[in-house]
């Protein structure tokens, strides 16, 4: 009796689309690269952290990316839309909260997101529920008719990103978010956010605080000098040390021989 031929074996899984592809970014400032030829690819639902030093390049990065500022060569896509080719169909899918975020100081938070809806083009009584969700869950309902001019540091990112998130973008993109805030707003921000990338998104956030990129990302990009010098999984980005142990090694930071500032705290004047 002749035996069956075994079942075909399944096909292979293709990769899943990256949520960000990023391809041989330059921007210069006079004679100086800030960005110098750097490429990502951004896995879709991940919790990406991008860090650096102070001057790596990142935030001129993620303004390239999220089309605030045009680069001088490279491509970017999110979701397969180019962020320059088809800025209006990127816009829709993303949402931003850059450093230095400026606001219509005169509008109050309620105000702000309830303009900032419309502008999106969501129905009215849409955009006054979703509001009213943003307010309560970022602990803004109490402040919610204060104008933004009078709003802190904490409740100016919180009011940001419930704008960034209004319209339900499936890239969320921020530039030092937990800047200058204060610990209960940084526990509610990371609250949303996670409860955010649980939900499928993709969440990139630059940062230099390695201790907050290792709680909160999944996914890390190394950046120096306006390039790539490590990308991948946490874990493996990390090799089984700490985040800012690894990020110390990659980036080539000497220690301190203690030979130099023999002054510094000995009496001398």
């Amino acid at each position: 009796m002749q035996a069956s031929a075994p079942p075909p074996s399944p096909a292979p899984t293709a990769p899943a689309p990256s949520a960000v592809s990023i391809q041989g970014l330059w921007k210069h400032f006079g004679s100086q690269a800030a960005v110098a030829g750097l490429s990502l690819e951004l896995p879709t639902g991940a919790f990406v952290g991008l860090v650096g030093p102070n001057g790596a390049g990142k935030t001129t990065t993620l303004s390239m990316v999220t089309g605030l500022l045009r680069p001088d060569q490279g491509t970017v896509l999110v979701h397969g839309a180019d962020v320059w080719a088809d800025p209006v169909a990127v816009k829709a899918r993303i949402g931003i909260l850059p450093e230095g975020l400026r606001m219509f100081e005169r509008l109050s938070g309620r105000e702000l997101l309830q303009y900032n809806g419309r502008l999106r083009g969501l129905p009215g009584a849409e955009v006054d529920r979703r509001t009213e969700e943003l307010l309560a869950v970022l602990d803004l309902a109490g402040d919610a008719d204060k104008l933004v001019a009078d709003y802190s540091t904490g409740m100016r990112k919180k009011i940001g990103l419930a704008a960034a998130l209004l319209h339900n973008p499936d890239v969320l993109f921020l530039d030092e978010p937990f800047e200058g805030v204060d610990p209960v707003s940084a526990q509610t921000i990371r609250g949303v956010l996670k409860r955010y990338a649980a939900a499928g998104s993709t969440v990139v956030f630059s940062s230099h605080v390695m201790e907050l990129v290792e709680q909160l990302c999944d996914w890390v990009a190394v950046v120096n000098a306006g390039r790539v010098v490590a990308q991948g999984p946490l874990d493996a980005v990390r090799g089984g040390r700490s985040l800012h142990e690894a990020f110390l090694e990659l980036i080539g930071v000497r220690e301190d021989d203690g030979r130099s500032l023999g002054w510094l705290g000995g009496g001398e004047r």
